[in-house]
């Protein structure tokens, strides 16, 4: 990998381990710069095609994942890959599903259940983990 993403980045997410991880709304264009190696789709639907190597997980608008272990999975491979990879998790506006997942990629990373929204909400988005059952979601995800 010869170009990086960088912490403080629009969109770039930095776990305390360094990783680097990129949220998204996919109903926005594309940022500029380098593509992802590996990208993690959190959609009620398949998203369309990319260049990259993608997983879809069907995870509806507001709600949770259709399948929580395909979900855990998912989130687990994804956190993997970003220690050496450019990693990308995107649902349709960046915000619920891509926070909630950002916050359980957190956990993964060692920070606490109970602090992983905040985490997240101070690292990436405000607004990050929209609904009461995401918060819940996150609250009860462990590493």
């Amino acid at each position: 990998m010869t170009e990086t993403w960088t912490a403080g980045e629009a969109g770039i997410l930095q776990l305390p381990s360094g990783r680097l991880v990129r949220g998204r709304g996919l109903r926005r264009p594309l940022p500029e710069g380098p593509q992802p190696g590996f990208a993690l789709y959190l959609l009620g639907k398949q998203p369309p095609e990319v260049p990259w190597e993608a997983t879809w997980v069907r995870w509806p608008d507001f709600r949770l994942p259709s399948s929580p272990a395909e979900a855990r999975a998912a989130l687990r491979e994804a956190w993997t890959r970003a220690a050496a990879e450019r990693v990308e998790i995107a649902c349709g506006g960046g915000r619920g599903r891509t926070g909630t997942a950002l916050a359980c990629l957190a956990v993964l990373d060692g920070v606490p259940a109970a602090r992983a929204v905040s985490y997240v909400r101070a690292h990436y988005d405000r607004h990050a983990v929209e609904t009461p059952w995401q918060k819940r979601y996150v609250r009860r995800f462990t590493a």
